[in-house]
């Protein structure tokens, strides 16, 4: 890892995150083969990190466990998350997630009813789209 915010982590860094990410991330499935049809991913985003527009057939939930980051449902404002805070997403709702500009940010991906299929990726956020948080805010 690149900062030292996570050293202590309780779960591994896992392996870089090949597509769909704009930045450096990094995903450690924890539950794969779901005998309970839930699988469950620890992902760390380095600041300015993250993901593109997407959704999950089955929905998803986010446990923030450390440092600072974003959500956004398309249409509505960026959410601001912190350690501690947990997202809910309802089926197919189109989203994205990340690291804000100067904190990493760690969750904990939940994927309820698995067997309806892994995320449907889209498009990248734009510098425009992850921007508006400071803008709104400024």
């Amino acid at each position: 890892m690149k900062t030292s915010e996570n050293q202590n982590a309780i779960f591994p860094q896992g392996q870089k995150a090949p597509q769909y990410f704009s930045g450096d991330a990094f995903v450690k499935m924890l539950i794969e083969n779901p005998l309970l049809n839930t699988t469950i991913g620890n992902v760390v985003f380095e600041p300015g990190c993250r993901n593109s527009w997407h959704s999950h057939p089955g929905g998803q939930i986010l446990i923030c466990i450390n440092g600072t980051g974003y959500f956004q449902e398309k249409g509505k404002p960026i959410q601001l998350l912190q350690t501690g805070d947990v997202i809910q997403i309802a089926e197919n709702v189109v989203h994205w997630h990340g690291a804000t500009p100067d904190s990493e940010f760690t969750h904990i991906a939940v994927g309820p009813n698995a067997d309806k299929g892994g995320p449907v990726w889209l498009d990248p956020v734009t510098e425009e789209e992850y921007n508006s948080y400071r803008q709104e805010n400024a």
